[in-house]
């Protein structure tokens, strides 16, 4: 965001949207966008050809492969432009000007979280809409892995959050890298409560069973498996999921909020 853009922003009441739009023709405009969006349809077109080198069910592996690609370079985007966003901010000092303005501190990191996640939700659509289009050419239906999809989507916005929340406390090379480590901890966290039934009882369990429920569960979010395979999901086990993805999100961003509101500028 230029400092001109900066000193247009609006009074609060519309601060939010103003930050938000700036943000996101800021993050359209950031090359590392272009090349990752680029390889993920590159990716996605080209699974038809890996179904049939491969054995075995070419639906089956062009949606794998499909869903893989839209949730990996989709990750990638967030991590890549996200650390990027407050750091650039704070390295150009428009920060100062902006928040010199009737601009809440919360309203500038919700206001980058919207830019940013609408973004991201254009580009997935985008690689879905183009997954689709491979399942259709081959006369198969894509609806199926709307709710994968979905969920995908939820992923991205609790990544872009932390994102967000790394990027206030350093630098981007550290925010990107435990960026990062939040999103493999979070698909690994299932391994926890399996690792807390072998340890007797005591306070290696209880550690076990305390970081179980403070790191997020991205394995909640993905159905990847079931949905390529045709596997029945639990009665509620996508609404329970949503509730889960959207909370979380919610409360990395409140606490994105915290640790912006108390970051001292003149330092």
């Amino acid at each position: 965001m230029s400092g001109r853009a900066a000193a247009e922003i609006p009074p609060p009441s519309s601060a939010l949207v103003a930050i938000a739009l700036n943000t996101f023709r800021e993050a359209i405009r950031d090359r590392v966008l272009y090349l990752l969006v680029v390889f993920a349809l590159i990716i996605i077109a080209i699974s038809r050809l890996l179904s049939m080198l491969t054995v075995g069910n070419e639906t089956k592996i062009i949606k794998d492969v499909g869903l893989g690609a839209i949730s990996l370079f989709g990750v990638l985007t967030a991590v890549f432009v996200g650390v990027n966003l407050v750091f650039k901010e704070i390295e150009r000092r428009t920060v100062y000007t902006l928040l010199a303005n009737p601009v809440r501190r919360w309203q500038f990191v919700v206001g980058k979280f919207i830019g940013l996640f609408t973004m991201i939700a254009m580009n997935l659509m985008l690689m879905s809409l183009l997954l689709f289009g491979v399942l259709a050419m081959r006369g198969e239906s894509p609806w199926s892995l709307v709710p994968a999809i979905a969920l995908i989507l939820l992923e991205l916005a609790m990544i872009t959050a932390f994102a967000l929340l790394f990027s206030s406390l350093t630098n981007p090379i550290l925010a990107a890298v435990w960026t990062f480590a939040a999103y493999v901890t979070g698909h690994l966290s299932w391994s926890l409560p399996l690792l807390g039934e072998r340890m007797p009882e005591g306070i290696g369990r209880t550690a076990c069973d305390v970081i179980y429920w403070i790191l997020p569960n991205l394995g909640r979010l993905n159905i990847k498996t079931e949905v390529v395979h045709g596997l029945a999901l639990p009665d509620g086990f996508i609404v329970n999921a949503a509730a889960y993805g959207i909370g979380y999100t919610v409360m990395v961003l409140v606490l994105a909020c915290l640790v912006f509101e108390r970051k001292d500028f003149n330092k």
